[in-house]
């Protein structure tokens, strides 16, 4: 038992966030306490091993004064993304460095307890690797792909996840886990927190598209993420595109976004024109290898995405819109369509300084924004890093 308690290291430990050297000193004074009380939480912190002594202040001519930082591996996050047909894995420090990761097929339409036990296999995997207890491990967090009740953390009517409607993600894999705080949310909301916290950092407003199999997004405002009243905020694949087709999309209404330009609607198209495509990555290969019809059919799903995006944009007005999954590995098609409709239908003050690019976080958006979620979570409840309580099981939902 600490003999500090955990509000109090805690609110020490996020100042030694920002990376810089600090004497005991210069903390007291920023925290507005004691040197005495400073020294105390500092002298707890070490034992715990959650700080580390990093060299002297220098000296002007008595015994130099040590300098304290956070010792970020002294505990373990992971992130956990899942999509329609494969599962990443990756376990990072609490700053974000990443030290281990897996990924393979795993089709969520297996259900929560086969997927589920598969995750928690890898993950214990992945930590022994390290030569590290699970007890090091703080915080998991796991994106899904379909609408996720973000009080709960369970999934609520996903369309693409049958087995999964009201599943306890959050009690299922403490079960297989331990007492580890579990926090679970939409897919894209993670891949946007991840895009934010690792490649854009400086962006306070940012609206991450997912074009794949499906397409959705998440928005960041403010440096957070949104997610609205009941969690559904972003979910972009549903929005009807203005003048599209009635195609029927699996939610039940027709010409949706993702009936017209997900990736399963391109590969039908072009199928029905005779190339060999049956999947998003089929797609994106014919594109690759310099088919013209291919390229002319992301093209097209990228004016799509665009028109329904153009409204987005005016309404939240972000400094980038970032689009990734699988589509955006087609080039600069997809992206010169969306490109092109967005600035020519969004109102001139909110394209003026707006720049859409392809996500730089890649394929590992989703893990980065797991990782970082379940940190900040850690340090926002101090006692999962010193080890007086475990995490309470209601909390699923991601605290970024």
């Amino acid at each position: 038992m600490a003999t500090v308690s955990a509000p109090e290291l805690g609110a020490v430990l996020r100042l030694l966030r920002d990376g810089r050297y600090r004497t005991r000193a210069e903390l007291a004074r920023t925290a507005g306490l004691s040197r005495s009380t400073m020294s105390a939480r500092i002298d707890e912190l070490l034992r715990l091993g959650l700080a580390a002594t990093v060299g002297d202040a220098g000296s002007t001519g008595g015994r130099p004064a040590a300098t304290f930082a956070l010792a970020p591996g002294s505990r373990l996050v992971a992130g956990v993304d899942l999509g329609a047909t494969h599962a990443r894995v990756s376990v990072t420090d609490l700053t974000g460095r990443e030290l281990t990761e897996h990924m393979e097929q795993l089709h969520i339409a297996d259900g929560p307890d086969v997927v589920l036990d598969r995750v928690a296999e890898i993950l214990v995997g992945l930590v022994a690797g390290l030569d590290r207890p699970m007890s090091d491990v703080v915080g998991v967090g796991v994106g899904v792909p379909g609408p996720v009740d973000h009080t709960t953390g369970r999934p609520t009517k996903p369309p693409i996840m049958p087995g999964w409607d009201g599943s306890d993600v959050v009690g299922a894999l403490r079960q297989r886990l331990g007492d580890v705080a579990v926090l679970v949310d939409n897919d894209v909301n993670l891949m946007a927190l991840g895009e934010h916290a690792t490649a854009l950092p400086a962006v306070g407003h940012l609206l991450y598209v997912k074009v794949a199999t499906g397409i959705g997004s998440g928005i960041v405002a403010d440096g957070r993420i949104h997610r609205g009243a009941q969690g559904s905020a972003g979910d972009l694949g549903h929005i009807a595109v203005p003048g599209a087709k009635p195609v029927r999309c699996t939610c039940g209404n027709t010409g949706c976004l993702e009936a017209i330009a997900g990736g399963a609607a391109v590969a039908a198209r072009l199928a029905a024109q005779g190339l060999a495509a049956e999947s998003t990555n089929d797609v994106v290969e014919l594109v690759r290898h310099g088919d013209l019809r291919a390229a002319a059919a992301v093209r097209d799903a990228g004016r799509s995405i665009g028109a329904v995006l153009a409204g987005c944009v005016s309404l939240l007005n972000p400094s980038a819109v970032v689009v990734g999954g699988s589509m955006s590995r087609a080039g600069e098609h997809l992206i010169a369509g969306i490109r092109e409709i967005v600035y020519a239908r969004s109102l001139p003050l909110a394209t003026q300084h707006l720049r859409v690019v392809t996500s730089i976080a890649g394929a590992r958006a989703g893990v980065l924004g797991g990782a970082h979620s379940a940190a900040e979570h850690a340090f926002a409840h101090p006692e999962l890093l010193t080890g007086e309580t475990v995490s309470p099981p209601g909390s699923a939902a991601a605290t970024a």
